[in-house]
């Protein structure tokens, strides 16, 4: 018998919250990517749909199937650090699908965009983790109240996940100890 999951309330307007903060997130680095692969513009549609959800579009179909896309495109990243960049706009576009569930696994949804774009920094810099802690920390100034409130709702990250897993438990704590008035 397994243990039944405890629901947790999200507005649209908590999911639209998210959402910008990982669409910034991912935002800051496209570019990455799109040096990598000029000619794919798949991660900065999925970003660009997260932005519409989150400035009040709908969440539907266009915005999974850019997620799906970013994803796809990650695989045709040449360096891992592109792949990683592809990936935070993947997370961006995903995380307008945050479940309800308290389930540590929902925070990936919170946080993986940064997560992910603080590793793709880190690798631009030849595997530099002070670059990733320097991203982490214009991430924790970019969260709302809003999106503190909601991560606070949710069990603390995972473990595992490898670099990215670190950073999402990193960020997850620094976000669960700023005030909720920050």
């Amino acid at each position: 018998m397994t243990a039944e999951v405890r629901e947790i309330a999200l507005s649209k307007q908590d999911l639209r919250e998210v959402t910008a903060f990982a669409a910034a997130c991912a935002e800051a680095v496209l570019e990455m990517f799109e040096a990598d692969q000029p000619g794919d513009s798949r991660p900065r549609a999925a970003v660009s749909a997260a932005w519409e959800f989150a400035r009040g579009g709908e969440r539907g179909k266009a915005l999974r199937d850019t997620a799906w896309a970013a994803l796809k495109a990650a695989k045709g990243a040449r360096t891992a650090a592109a792949r990683e960049a592809a990936w935070a706009a993947m997370s961006a576009a995903g995380a307008a699908y945050l479940h309800p569930l308290a389930e540590a696994n929902q925070v990936k949804h919170i946080l993986g965009a940064a997560a992910h774009a603080a590793r793709a920094a880190e690798l631009v810099a030849d595997d530099d983790r002070s670059i990733g802690a320097g991203h982490l920390q214009l991430s924790v100034r970019r969260a709302t109240p809003v999106v503190v409130d909601v991560l606070k709702r949710f069990p603390v990250a995972p473990s595992g996940g490898g670099r990215v897993g670190e950073l999402i438990r990193v960020l997850d704590a620094d976000l669960r100890s700023r005030s909720s008035g920050a």
